[in-house]
């Protein structure tokens, strides 16, 4: 121990030395490496706290926020989450999604689904382009409701309600709604917001109107009410007839042989009153391109295909098949068929609308029901 120590206090009492001078390097080394991280660590300190904030200024904000005015409300931005990718309108009623999530309303759906059969092409989504069609795509349910949650404005009392709740409102309820008056029907042309029906009708001059004012006006009525019961009885009469047949018809695409291909649908050959028939339908009475106009109509022709020794006289219709939701009103048309004039004009199948066509359109095939009356001679 004695030389122990003895070396030390020789070591600091003689710096002279070779051995002191080594170690008196190695503690400055030392020394100025440990100052020089101190260094590092107050400047990192620095860069992390930055300078001491002035207390008079206020503390600065970590991120620039949107002024609440551009943010919009979570509504605006559920609008254009929401809504359709081709109409760019929050759906209605069905919500449909391509295979990569991408929605669409029922009637956009369907109508490019009607497109893409009226050019000949696949249909594809208009976002990623991949291929839709009513198998390839779902509905999305979650998508629905939330929809049907989301606020609206009552287009007459400008009031917001729930999408779910807004038709029932509008019809039911809102106190702003246009309604007429109950006399209308004697010839009251007034139109209002209902709050003011009751005071219109306390005031109203038709019911002091005499009968020779009102014959005119129940003469207009009497009119379209036989109109109406024309086709019913017509209906009912031919529902008499001795020879009645009925047959499910199916019309399959067809593509014509010209240099501009159309559209057009034709069923397989069946047989109603021991005679064979064929059906043809066409896309707005072939139009060059149909997929161009906004409205669209179908319009069908009859043809007997068997060979008949004398005229056969019918009375035929197309109704909706059993399974399908088209809507058709009934319309009667009248053929004397023989091997000259074996085929009829065509005339239009009695749909409501353009969006009525494009269902039918977009279905795989087009499922009707025919009806033939053989006339009694």
């Amino acid at each position: 121990m004695s030389s122990l120590e003895e070396r030390d206090v020789g070591g600091v009492a003689a710096p002279g030395s070779s051995s002191a001078g080594m170690g008196a390097g190695a503690v400055g080394a030392a020394v100025e490496a440990i100052a020089g991280v101190a260094a590092m660590q107050e400047e990192v300190g620095i860069r992390r706290e930055g300078p001491e904030p002035d207390p008079d200024e206020p503390p600065p904000k970590k991120r620039a926020r949107v002024p609440e005015g551009e943010s919009g409300k979570l509504e605006e931005r559920l609008y254009s989450v929401l809504c359709c990718t081709v109409c760019l309108d929050l759906p209605k009623a069905s919500v449909y999604q391509c295979t990569n999530g991408h929605l669409m309303c029922a009637g956009c759906f369907i109508h490019l689904l009607a497109d893409s059969r009226l050019k000949e092409e696949q249909a594809t989504c208009p976002n990623c382009r991949c291929e839709i069609s009513k198998n390839l795509c779902c509905r999305n349910l979650a998508v629905e409701k939330a929809v049907s949650e989301l606020p609206t404005e009552c287009t007459f009392c400008l009031k917001q309600f729930p999408r779910s709740s807004l038709e029932r409102h509008q019809k039911e309820e809102c106190q702003d709604r246009v309604t007429q008056c109950k006399y209308k029907r004697i010839g009251c042309p007034w139109q209002g917001p209902f709050h003011e029906l009751p005071a219109h009708e306390s005031e109203c001059s038709h019911p002091t109107k005499t009968g020779t004012e009102l014959m005119g006006i129940l003469g207009e009525m009497d009119q379209n009410h036989r109109r109406d019961m024309q086709l019913y009885n017509s209906i009912f009469s031919l529902l008499c007839y001795e020879k009645i047949g009925f047959t499910e018809v199916q019309f399959r695409p067809y593509r014509t042989d010209d240099f501009i291909t159309r559209l057009y649908y034709e069923t397989p050959r069946f047989t109603v009153l021991n005679q064979t028939w064929v059906l043809k339908a066409r896309v707005n009475d072939s139009e060059r391109n149909p997929n161009l106009s906004c409205k669209r109509t179908l319009s069908f022709q009859l043809i007997l295909k068997s060979k008949v020794n004398s005229a056969l006289e019918c009375s035929f219709l197309l109704l909706k098949g059993p399974y399908d939701d088209v809507r058709i009103k009934p319309v009667i048309h009248h053929h004397s068929f023989c091997n000259d004039a074996n085929e009829t004009d065509y005339v239009p199948l009695p749909i409501s609308d353009s969006v009525e066509c494009n269902k039918l359109l977009a279905a795989k095939n087009i499922n009707l029901r025919l009806f033939i009356f053989q006339v009694q001679k």
